[in-house]
C-alpha cells in the first residue's frame, strides 16, 4: 500500500508540475478568469441583474404602496454565479482533460507507463489529482471577489452555503474530467479527445431533461444519473449523500475504464 501511495504522490506531482510550465495553461487561467469576471459583474450590475432588479423593485413598492418581499441578494448571487461556472466547464475541461493521456501516446511515453512497474490505477488516480489540483487553483482566486459581493448581506450569508456550493463545483470538474480522462487513454489525438468530451460533458448536463421526456421509472432512474441536477441540489447548500455517491461513482468509473484501457495497451505490447 506504502508503494501505491508512493507512485500516485509521484505521479501526481509530476501532473501538477507539468500544467504550472505550459503556456497553455496559463492561456486557460486567464481566459477562465476572465469570463468569471465577466459573469461576475453581469450577474451584480448587468442589465436584469440582481442589484438593478432589487432597485426596481424597491422604487415600485415606494410608489404603489406595495410591501416588497425580501430577496436574498447573497444568495441568489451565489446560485447563479455557481449556475455560470458550470456551464463555463464545458469549454475549460475537454482542454484540460485532452492531454492527459493523449499527449503520452503522441510522444510514446504511454508505453513505458503501461509497461512500468506502477499499475495502471496509480497513474490515473495521479493524473486526476493532478487536474483536479490545478482546476482548484483557478477557483481560489474567485472567492476574494466573491466574498466581497457576499459581505453586504443582511443577515450575512451562511459560509455554509458558499462552501458546500463550491465543493459541487470541484467535484462536477473531477467527475467529468475523470471521463474526459479516459476519453483522452484512448486516442493519440488531443483535438478528438477534446471533441468527444465536449460531447460527453452536454449529454451529462443534459440528461435531466433527457430524462423528463421518459415516462416512468425508466426516466426517474436515467434522472439520478444527471450530474447538474445533483449539482444544483449542492449549490442550495444542501449536503446531500446521494449527490455526493454520484460524483463519487463517476470518478471511480473514470479512473477504471481508464485503467481498462491502459490494460488494453499493455497486452497489446506484449
Amino acid at each position: 500500500m506504502g508503494i501505491v501511495l508512493t507512485n500516485i504522490i509521484a505521479i501526481y506531482h509530476r501532473e501538477l508540475q507539468s500544467y504550472f510550465v505550459s503556456p497553455l495553461a496559463y492561456g486557460i487561467a486567464g481566459i477562465f478568469w476572465l469570463i468569471s469576471g465577466l459573469f461576475l459583474v453581469m450577474i451584480l450590475l448587468g442589465p436584469g441583474g440582481i442589484l438593478p432588479t432589487v432597485a426596481a423593485y424597491d422604487v415600485q413598492g415606494q410608489q404603489f404602496g406595495v410591501p416588497v418581499p425580501p430577496i436574498d441578494v447573497p444568495y441568489e448571487f451565489m446560485r447563479a454565479f455557481l449556475d455560470r461556472l458550470s456551464w463555463l466547464l464545458l469549454f475549460i475541461i475537454p482542454i484540460l482533460s485532452m492531454g492527459l493521456y493523449a499527449e503520452e501516446r503522441k510522444r510514446g511515453t504511454l508505453e513505458l507507463l503501461a509497461t512500468s512497474p506502477v499499475t495502471n490505477w496509480a497513474v490515473a488516480v495521479g493524473k486526476l489529482l493532478g487536474v483536479v489540483t490545478f482546476f482548484t487553483t483557478l477557483i481560489l482566486p474567485l472567492l476574494g471577489f466573491e466574498a466581497i459581493a457576499i459581505s453586504g448581506g443582511n443577515p450575512p450569508m451562511s459560509p455554509i452555503i458558499p462552501v458546500v456550493g463550491h465543493l459541487g463545483l470541484i467535484l462536477l470538474a473531477a467527475a467529468i474530467l475523470s471521463i474526459g480522462m479516459f476519453i483522452s487513454s484512448l486516442t493519440d489525438s488531443t483535438l478528438l479527445s477534446a471533441v468527444l468530451t465536449f460531447a460527453v460533458i452536454i449529454l451529462l448536463l443534459l440528461i435531466d431533461s433527457i430524462s423528463k421526456a421518459i415516462p416512468g421509472p425508466i426516466g426517474a432512474a436515467i434522472g439520478y444519473l444527471s450530474l447538474l441536477k445533483h449539482y444544483n441540489t449542492l449549490t442550495q447548500g444542501i449536503l446531500d449523500t446521494s449527490a455526493l455517491i454520484l460524483f463519487a461513482s463517476y470518478i471511480i468509473l473514470g479512473i477504471f475504464l481508464t485503467a481498462q484501457s491502459i490494460d488494453a495497451l499493455r497486452f497489446q505490447r506484449q
